[in-house]
C-alpha cells in the first residue's frame, strides 16, 4: 500500500540521524570537541522530538531492541560527563562527582515516578466502565497528566534542564551551569512524584474492585434492566451494534448495552441508553443475579460463547445485516434461543442451509431501522439523477463475487461519470481493503475519479448561510462531550454520566436538521465521496434514485424505498444462474463488470414507462422485509416482550425446582467430618 511505503525512508531517515547524533557526541566526548558534542546534542535532542510527535511507531522498534528513550537519554547524559571529565589538565572528578550524583538521583526519581504511574494506573482500572450512566459513588476523578504518564515525554522535559546545564558547562567550564540545570531536574521530578502519590492517598484513589462489584450489583438492582444488546469485536465492527442502537432505545421496559471490550464504549454511537462493559468473564457472571432477562446479540464473537453461560438469560440473535451470503446463515445461529430475521426470505435461507436452526425458533420481526427510510415518489425531479454506488467488502473467503470492487468498481464508476446528469455518492463499505489490498488499492482510484471529474464540472454553488455549520455545532453539542484528549477511563466515566431528560428526541431532531442542511449545502451536479459518520447509510438512501451495490445486505434495506437497483455480478456466473443462486438479484438489473449496461439503467430509471421490475420490487420487499404493517418497530417490540416472558416463566420454573431439591442436598462443608486414619497395630 502507498501509505506505508511511504513511511519507510521517513523512518529510516529518522534512525539514521539519530545514530548519527549518538556516533558524533561519542566521538565528541573522547576527543573532547565541544562545538562537536554541542551540535550532535541538539540534533539527538531535536530527533527525539521528532519521534514523540510524528514517528512515534518507531520508538515500539527501540524498545524491543533494548534501546529505549531511557537508554537513549542516560548514554546522551553519560557522554556529557564523559566529554566534561576529559577537558582540560587537572583532576575534575571532584568538582563533578556532586554533579553525578544529582544526576543519578533523577533518574532513581524517574524510575520511581514510573513505577507510582504504574501503579495509579491499575487503580484507575476499574473491573466495570460505564457511560450514560451515574457513577460518581466510585470516586471518580480527573487522570494524572499525560506528561506523568508517559515516561518517554516526561524523561524528555523533565531532563531537559539538567542536559542543558551540562551543555552550557562543557561550553563555558562553568560547573553552577550544570549544577542548575540537575537541580531543576530534580525540582520538576520530586512535583512530579508528589502531585502522584497525593493521589495513592484513600481519599483519592477510585473505588477498589470489590467496592466496585457492590456498587454495579446495586445499579443493576436499581435500574432493573429488561433487555441488553451483547456486542464484542474489534474496532471497525462498531457499526454493526451501532445500527442498532435506535430501535433498542424505542423499547418498552429498561434496554442495557453490554460490551465486552473496553475501546468499544467510545466507538459505540450515541446514544442514552446505558451503556455496562464487563472485560472480564467473572463480571459478566453478575448478570445471572439481575432482572436481565432477554439479550439481543448482532454479530457472533469468540466471546459470545462465555454470555450463553448465564442460564437465566434468553438470548436471540438480529445479525447486522441480511444477504443471501452463506455468513447470513451461519451454523453459530442455533446456538441462541431464537433467531430474529426481516421476513419470510431469511425464514427459507435458513431452512435451506440445514445448519440446525429449527423453523420454531425462527422469528419475523422486519428491520426497524428501515421505518425512516422514505418510499419511491417518482423519477428524478431535478437536473441530475442520484445515484448511490456502495459496494461490499472482499471478506474473508476470496470469493471474488464478494466485492465489485476489485473487478468492475472502476468500469461502473467511469460508466456513471460519463453521463452528464449524473451524480454520484460513493460509499464504500467501512472495512474495504481491510484483507485485499486490491481492495484498497481500487477504492483509492475510485475515489481519484470522482475527484478529477469533479474538477471538470462547472455550476453554480450554493449561497453558504452558515447553516450547516449552526447544525453541525447544535449536534455536536448534544452528541458529544468535552473530554480532554489525555483522559483515561475513570475520567470519561466521570464526563458522560447519565443523560439529561429529553437528550435522545433532541438528538433525532438535530440529526434531521442537520442532514437536511448537509444535502442543501452541496452543488447539485458535485459527485460525492462519503465515508465519514455522518451521513449515514440510510441517509444516502433518501437522496438516492438508484442503487447499485452487490450482493449484501446493502440490497435487502435499500428494498425498503421501492427504488431501482442494480446488483454487479463479478462472481464469474451466468445471470440466470446468477439470479437463481442470489433471490435478492430477482427484482434488480444484473451489470457486468464491463458495465456495459449503465445508460439502459439509467434510462429506465428516468422514464419509468421502462422499468420492468417495478411489480418485482415491490414483491421481493414483502419477501424480503415482511409486510409494512404493523411496523417493524412494533414487531421487534412484540419480540422481545415475548422471548422476556419465556425467559420470565424458565426462572421462575427454576427458583421453584431448585427452592424444592435445596432441602435434599447437604452442605458438605458443615457434614463433613474428616476421619482419623487408622493405625497399624
Amino acid at each position: 500500500m502507498p501509505a506505508p511505503l511511504s513511511r519507510i525512508p521517513a523512518r529510516a531517515l529518522v534512525t539514521a540521524l539519530l545514530a548519527a547524533a549518538f556516533c558524533a557526541q561519542a566521538v565528541a566526548a573522547l576527543r573532547p570537541h565541544v562545538p562537536l558534542l554541542l551540535g550532535a546534542t541538539a540534533l539527538s535532542l531535536a530527533v527525539e522530538g521528532v519521534l514523540l510527535r510524528w514517528q512515534r511507531g518507531i520508538l515500539s522498534v527501540f524498545a524491543k531492541s533494548h534501546a529505549d528513550i531511557t537508554v537513549r537519554h542516560v548514554l546522551r547524559d553519560l557522554l556529557l560527563i564523559v566529554c566534561l571529565l576529559r577537558l582540560g589538565e587537572q583532576p575534575r572528578e571532584p568538582v563533578y562527582t556532586p554533579l553525578i550524583a544529582g544526576l543519578l538521583a533523577f533518574y532513581v526519581l524517574h524510575c520511581a515516578i514510573q513505577a507510582v504511574s504504574v501503579l495509579i494506573r491499575r487503580t484507575r482500572t476499574l473491573p466495570v466502565v460505564t457511560r450514560n450512566i451515574d457513577a460518581a459513588a466510585l470516586r471518580l476523578s480527573p487522570a494524572p497528566p499525560i506528561l506523568l504518564r508517559r515516561p518517554g515525554p516526561r524523561l524528555l522535559v523533565f531532563g531537559l534542564p539538567a542536559t542543558a546545564g551540562l551543555l552550557a558547562t562543557a561550553a563555558t567550564d562553568d560547573p553552577r551551569c550544570a549544577a542548575l540545570g540537575i537541580a531543576l531536574s530534580l525540582g520538576l521530578a520530586l512535583l512530579g512524584l508528589y502531585d502522584l502519590l497525593v493521589r495513592l492517598l484513600p481519599s483519592r484513589r477510585p473505588a477498589g474492585e470489590r467496592e466496585t462489584l457492590e456498587w454495579l450489583d446495586a445499579w443493576l438492582a436499581e435500574y432493573r434492566p429488561t433487555v441488553g444488546l451483547y456486542f464484542s469485536g474489534g474496532a471497525a465492527s462498531a457499526y454493526q451494534a451501532n445500527m442498532w442502537l435506535e430501535p433498542l432505545a424505542k423499547l418498552d421496559g429498561r434496554p442495557l448495552i453490554v460490551l465486552r471490550e473496553r475501546f468499544m464504549v467510545q466507538k459505540i454511537a450515541p446514544t442514552d441508553v446505558p451503556v455496562l462493559c464487563l472485560p472480564k468473564v467473572s463480571t459478566l457472571m453478575r448478570l445471572e443475579e439481575s432482572s436481565l432477562q432477554v439479550l439481543i446479540h448482532p454479530s457472533n464473537s469468540g466471546k459470545t460463547s462465555q454470555v450463553l453461560r448465564i442460564p437465566t438469560l434468553k438470548h436471540t440473535f438480529v445479525n447486522h445485516g441480511e444477504s443471501d451470503k452463506l455468513s447470513s446463515c451461519n451454523p453459530y445461529a442455533k446456538a441462541y434461543d431464537e433467531v430474529w430475521v426481516a421476513g419470510p426470505a431469511a425464514r427459507e435461507r435458513y431452512a435451506y442451509a440445514e445448519v440446525g436452526v429449527e423453523d420454531k425458533d425462527v422469528v419475523e420481526i422486519g428491520r426497524p431501522q428501515l421505518d425512516d427510510v422514505r418510499p419511491y415518489a417518482g423519477p428524478p425531479s431535478g437536473a441530475c439523477t442520484t445515484v448511490l454506488y456502495a459496494p461490499t467488502w472482499e471478506g474473508w473467503d476470496g470469493n471474488p463475487g464478494n466485492t465489485s470492487v476489485i473487478e468492475a468498481g472502476e468500469n461502473l464508476v467511469r460508466a456513471l461519470l460519463a453521463d452528464a446528469g449524473v451524480r454520484l455518492l460513493y460509499k464504500p463499505h467501512p472495512l474495504t481493503g481491510s484483507v485485499d489490498p486490491r481492495a484498497g488499492a481500487a477504492d483509492l482510484r475510485i475515489r481519484e475519479l470522482i475527484t478529477a471529474a469533479n474538477r471538470e464540472r462547472t455550476g453554480e454553488r450554493p449561497r453558504d448561510t452558515g447553516e450547516l455549520a449552526l447544525r453541525t455545532e447544535e449536534l455536536d453539542r448534544l452528541t458529544t462531550t468535552a473530554v480532554r484528549a489525555s483522559a483515561d477511563q475513570a475520567e470519561r466515566m466521570l464526563l458522560q454520566s447519565a443523560p439529561e431528560p429529553g437528550r435522545a428526541e433532541a438528538v433525532a431532531r438535530a440529526t434531521t436538521a442537520w442532514e437536511e442542511a448537509y444535502w442543501a449545502s452541496l452543488p447539485e451536479w458535485e459527485h460525492q465521496v462519503v465515508t465519514a459518520a455522518r451521513p449515514t447509510l440510510y441517509a444516502c438512501f433518501n437522496e438516492a434514485d438508484l442503487l447499485i451495490s452487490d450482493v449484501s445486505s446493502v440490497i435487502s434495506d435499500f428494498l425498503a424505498s421501492g427504488k431501482p437497483y442494480a446488483v454487479a455480478n463479478t462472481s464469474g456466473l451466468a445471470e440466470d444462474v446468477f439470479r437463481k443462486a442470489f433471490p435478492t438479484v430477482r427484482a434488480g438489473t444484473v451489470l457486468t463488470p464491463d458495465a456495459a449496461g449503465v445508460p439502459e439503467l439509467l434510462d429506465a430509471v428516468r422514464h419509468p414507462e421502462k422499468d420492468l421490475l417495478v411489480e418485482a420490487r415491490a414483491e421481493l420487499k414483502q419477501h424480503l422485509l415482511g409486510p409494512d404493517e404493523p411496523p417493524s418497530q412494533v414487531r421487534f417490540n412484540e419480540a422481545v416482550r415475548s422471548l422476556c416472558s419465556v425467559a420470565g416463566e424458565h426462572r421462575a420454573r427454576m427458583a421453584e425446582r431448585l427452592a424444592a431439591e435445596t432441602p435434599e442436598i447437604p452442605d458438605q462443608r458443615r457434614s463433613f467430618t474428616p476421619q482419623r486414619p487408622a493405625h497399624p497395630a
